[in-house]
């Protein structure tokens, strides 16, 4: 399963990653370690997907929240108390329309910072927004479709910021972002706010 070698605390976040299959329920993956992480029976765990698809902890472990990601052949898992909570996990690969995508989907602001880097360097700083924009919004629990446009990221000493974000989100302030690699190849963003 998830072993230390494979996990992470960051401030009240815990998270693991381990080998993913690409058709396999996240969920049947997920379930053991929630369940262990939470000192609960992995039967009668109390997780549930709200009308959005959000996963969520019913009552007793309602004050926990919970987020999963899967990018190429890995899996991210965390969980965390008195906090909504997300993660995206992403696999570094070659993304050739990575500006073209940021035009179309990212803030002007976003996209025009993008468009002024070094053709080498456009790529991977997309990877890092997206991964922080995609954490955000699960965290607020409709994902993408809430709209990638509605938050806007800045660099701040060398790491991403949000700035500014539609009103549903709360304030920039209320929100932590922490990115790092959990393993060669791929790039996770954990984003929090208290609750």
């Amino acid at each position: 399963m998830f072993s230390p070698e494979n996990s992470l605390a960051i401030g009240p976040v815990r998270c693991a990653w381990r080998p993913y299959r690409h058709g396999t329920p996240a969920e049947s993956l997920v379930r053991p370690w929630l369940a262990s992480a939470l000192d609960a029976p992995v039967d009668t765990l109390p997780l549930r997907r709200d009308v959005h698809g959000r996963p969520r902890l019913d009552a007793p472990r309602d004050r926990f929240d919970v987020s999963w990601s899967h990018s190429g052949e890995r899996l991210l898992v965390a969980v965390g108390q008195d906090i909504a909570l997300g993660v995206d996990l992403e696999q570094l690969r070659p993304r050739p329309r990575a500006l073209a995508l940021a035009e179309r989907f990212f803030t002007a602001a976003e996209a025009a910072m993008l468009s002024a880097l070094p053709a080498a360097a456009q790529e991977a700083t997309f990877v890092q927004l997206w991964c922080a924009k995609e954490a955000v919004l699960k965290a607020h629990g409709r994902g993408i479709a809430f709209g990638l446009d509605r938050i806007e990221f800045a660099e701040r000493d060398g790491a991403w910021t949000l700035v500014a974000c539609d009103a549903e989100l709360g304030e920039p302030a209320d929100w932590t972002l922490h990115a790092f690699m959990p393993m060669p190849g791929y790039l996770a963003s954990l984003a929090w706010r208290p609750l």
